[in-house]
């Protein structure tokens, strides 16, 4: 399981030119899953989302997480973050979990982002989306898990 987390000032989601969802400050999560992967990582992958603290506290230090500002999360399911680009110039996504567990592992994911105190909003699974964003730093983390410890 992988979640790119990008810091925003803002970010929406629109498809087919209709807005789907837009937050104010906090993160966009662009979320995959391996063929691998197994629900185990949901919860662990949302606690640490939840809880990583790189928002500035009052001495500007990286210290604050979403659950500590009430901010949110524009969630967006992304399985080229599986893409295998060793051979060739076209990218292989062979790896990506199948559409069908992976829309069910991306809704739990989110749920559990919720249960985590997080205020979620979500793109549209497996459409073709147009993400606008700002970001704010930019500060950007890839966050990779593939067993649950």
């Amino acid at each position: 399981m992988q979640v790119l987390v990008q810091r925003v000032k803002e970010a929406s989601c629109e498809v087919d030119g209709r807005p789907i969802s837009a937050i104010a400050q906090g993160f966009v999560l662009f979320v995959s899953f391996h063929q691998t992967d197994t629900a185990a990582l949901i919860p662990v992958m949302a606690k640490k989302v939840a809880r990583l603290r790189i928002f500035s506290d009052a001495a500007g230090k990286m210290n604050r997480s979403l659950i500590d500002d009430h901010l949110e999360a524009l969630s967006i399911s992304q399985f080229t973050l599986e893409a295998n680009t060793d051979k060739g110039h076209r990218p292989s996504f062979t790896e990506a979990l199948d559409p069908d567990t992976a829309e069910t592992f991306y809704l739990l994911f989110n749920e559990a982002l919720e249960n985590e105190g997080v205020l979620v909003k979500t793109g549209q699974f497996g459409a073709a989306m147009q993400v606008k964003l700002v970001n704010d730093g930019p500060v950007t983390l890839l966050l990779k898990r593939t067993h649950p410890s």
